[in-house]
């Protein structure tokens, strides 16, 4: 599957490497800049330019990030770059970076046999281009979720893994994720003592490979748990459609009850079943804010047969109807509006 040779702790090839950076509105700049830094590290503790990279832009002007800042940019799109790589970072809101002129752009640039890749939920956008069909790939955890639900590109397998390397096309999640995924490059292109090196001039105290999953498990949320109580959260992530009773989850865990309770009870703080509603709420927001089902279909992802109950349900968590979040989710621009909170894993201090 992957197109870089196996790890070699000597320098295989000490070639330079120009990479392109395609920055689309809302990207993150955490993730834009767990990739980029690694190459300038790689550079300074090779005392060489091994690597050198391009920012570029849809139209040439400065971009403005998740968190508010403008990125300068040195290029448009179609300033013509020869480029070893093109990476595309994006973020929040990214169905509204899909527009022509940038999916035509990296259809070219396939046709050119260029490699790509995508940051954070920068795959979404080479899957909407048609550049990922017959690929491995992944994004953020909360994208693939909504990709699944609405049965988007079938002809491109989505995988939770934190970066993928299949052939000429490099993805990875956000966050840190970035980092990880340049780190395995820079080993293979460069030898894996060169990337060991840069990981330990960042404090990172493991390169995490290909196979590493993206999802925060619970204990590590919680900062401390047992093994049947993450047993029951992963069953209750694995039937939000159709909800088990709490009979169901202890008869599948080997346990009582009671048992179920006590343990939600010390380690969450809350009753299993409140917890669970959480899971489904919060699944519930992100299928409003990244899909286009209706309503009515969303309710019924996330195990909620009458929609008035539903209605209710998300009213009481979130403080609007699901209808409101439709609106506020047009009303973005550019991000998450001022106040509003990121849907992430169930607050479990606050249920």
């Amino acid at each position: 599957m992957e197109s870089l040779h196996s790890p070699n702790r000597h320098a295989p090839n000490e070639e330079h490497h120009d990479f392109g950076f395609v920055l689309l509105p809302g990207f993150s700049l955490l993730a834009f800049s767990s990739a980029l830094e690694p190459l300038r590290m790689a550079n300074h503790l090779a005392d060489r330019r091994l690597y050198t990279w391009h920012l570029v832009s849809p139209d040439g002007r400065p971009v403005r990030s998740s968190s508010g800042l403008d990125m300068a940019v040195d290029c448009a799109m179609e300033d013509g770059l020869s480029l070893d790589l093109v990476l595309v970072c994006a973020g929040v809101d990214v169905q509204d970076c899909c527009d022509r002129d940038t999916l035509a752009w990296l259809r070219r640039l396939a046709r050119r046999r260029i490699p790509l890749g995508g940051v954070c939920t920068g795959g979404y956008v080479l899957a909407q281009a048609g550049v990922l069909d017959g690929y491995s790939c992944t994004l953020h955890w909360e994208h693939i979720s909504s990709i699944h639900e609405a049965l988007l590109f079938p002809a491109v397998t989505f995988t939770p893994q934190l970066f993928v390397i299949d052939r000429d096309r490099y993805t990875c999640s956000g966050g840190i994720a970035p980092l990880d995924m340049m780190l395995t490059l820079i080993g293979r292109q460069q030898g894996l003592a060169l990337a060991e090196a840069i990981a330990e001039e960042f404090i990172h105290e493991r390169i995490r490979e290909v196979g590493d999953r993206q999802r925060t498990p619970l204990r590590v949320r919680l900062g401390r748990t047992h093994p049947k109580l993450e047993e029951l959260a992963t069953l209750m992530e694995a039937n939000l459609q159709e909800p088990l009773s709490l009979d169901e989850l202890a008869r599948y865990a080997n346990l009582s009850r009671r048992q179920v309770e006590r343990l939600f009870q010390r380690y969450v703080g809350c009753p299993p079943l409140k917890y669970y509603m959480e899971l489904r709420l919060v699944r519930a927001r992100l299928l409003l804010r990244q899909t286009h089902m209706p309503i009515t279909d969303v309710a019924l992802a996330c195990g909620f047969i009458s929609p008035p109950h539903f209605t209710k349900c998300y009213h009481d968590r979130f403080g609007h109807s699901p209808s409101r979040e439709r609106l506020r989710r047009s009303d973005r621009e550019g991000g998450l509006v001022p106040g509003e909170e990121r849907p992430d894993a169930p607050r479990v201090e606050e249920l």
